[in-house]
């Protein structure tokens, strides 16, 4: 297993890739397979990168395969042109990805996911459950995005607005330029209404059938939490009154904690500080808040019951409620997905209601187990 990372934080990070270490949970694969990352035309505009693998004899320890990243801009001499930076992004492959080459038609598409995190979140969010899917599925691969506002695509200025549609056709974008075609899509809260919008807006590079996993989040109306609840259009707005540079994160959690905020909140929050020097003597947040607060309004404006209620051919919905969610689904919610199943199956499109038992909103972390379950009939039903 493997995974890539690729940055636009600056212009010299570019993209790396990471092995789990001998301390992973997961079991280490004894032969991991040639991996190709971009392709080797200089009109793609994408710098091609490739792994090379170094085998290592080492007494009564037997084979180790040591892999780094070489940039082949550097090995052949060739002015390969840097890609537009779209989003960040991480890529975690099961040991049996093959990366097909442009020019090679005889390799099969890898079957690859899309995982997008939630308002105030990044991708990375996802890296602990895409390993382990990676590690039950070895021939499909998972990209983890950093969204618009969010993590290391925060650094770059997009245009406004910033909304559902628009952080949708970034995804859309980003995938076109790797030359991936997803079958699945997993959208966690905000992330879930992208995921929609995504398929509402292109039948392409979206193949048929692609499933869609909406974690969390309704199609239409907002209903976040009650009284004593944490409110995300709250916290945002507490967040950008902070100073945009702190001494510490302690500073920020004691803050958060005296307005009022859940200790988990506070916690989870302060992670998205990090240090604007080498001395770690000051810090900053990773998100741009005045973006991230067009995108929660957009989250709450957003109304794509249309869309649900009249599904293309092909496009199979998996709405996932949290059985201690803080986003409240009212009844209306429930009986308008149970009549989109019905239509949705004359139609030859698919909509499904599911229930994680024993999880409140933060679903991949309260209840990993389950919703593991849940979504494996997605990678089962599309093995490659």
């Amino acid at each position: 297993m493997s995974t890539v990372s690729c940055s636009t934080a600056s212009s010299s990070r570019g993209c790396s890739t990471t092995f789990p270490s001998k301390t992973s949970p997961l079991p280490a694969f004894s032969s991991p397979n040639f991996i190709r990352i971009g392709t080797n035309s200089q009109s793609d505009r994408l710098g091609s990168h490739c792994l090379s693998l170094v085998h290592e004899n080492r007494k009564g320890r037997g084979t180790t395969l040591l892999m780094s990243i070489v940039d082949e801009r550097q090995s052949t001499g060739q002015n390969v042109a840097d890609p537009p930076r779209i989003l960040a992004y991480d890529l975690v492959q099961g040991a049996l990805v093959k990366w097909r080459w442009k020019e090679d038609k005889s390799v099969p598409d890898t079957p690859t996911a899309v995982l997008l995190h939630g308002i105030l979140g990044s991708g990375k969010n996802w890296g602990t459950f895409a390993r382990r899917l990676a590690h039950e599925f070895p021939t499909w691969q998972f990209l983890l995005v950093d969204l618009r506002c969010h993590g290391d695509s925060a650094s770059l200025k997009k245009r406004g607005p910033h909304s559902v549609a628009s952080t949708a056709s970034d995804v859309l974008k980003l995938v076109g330029q790797l030359r991936l075609t997803p079958r699945v899509l997993v959208g966690h809260s905000f992330g879930g209404k992208v995921v929609l919008s995504m398929v509402e807006q292109a039948a392409k590079p979206l193949p048929r059938p692609v499933r869609a996993w909406v974690l969390d989040a309704t199609p239409g109306k907002v209903r976040a939490g009650g009284d004593g609840d944490d409110h995300p259009r709250e916290l945002i707005s507490f967040l950008r009154q902070l100073p945009k540079v702190v001494s510490s994160k302690r500073e920020v959690y004691n803050a958060l904690i005296k307005e009022g905020f859940s200790n988990d909140v506070a916690q989870w929050v302060v992670t998205n500080l990090r240090p604007t020097g080498a001395s770690s003597s000051s810090f900053s947040w990773a998100f741009d808040l005045d973006g991230i607060a067009e995108l929660y309004q957009s989250y709450e404006d957003t109304n794509l019951w249309s869309f649900v209620e009249n599904l293309p051919r092909g496009v199979h919905v998996n709405f996932l409620k949290a059985e201690r969610s803080l986003h409240r689904w009212a009844l209306e919610d429930l009986q308008r997905i149970h009549a989109a199943e019905e239509l949705a199956s004359e139609e030859g499109g698919g909509v499904e209601m599911h229930v994680l038992e024993d999880a409140g909103h933060w679903v991949h972390t309260d209840n990993p187990d389950g919703l593991f379950r849940i979504l494996s009939s997605s990678f089962q039903v599309l093995r490659a």
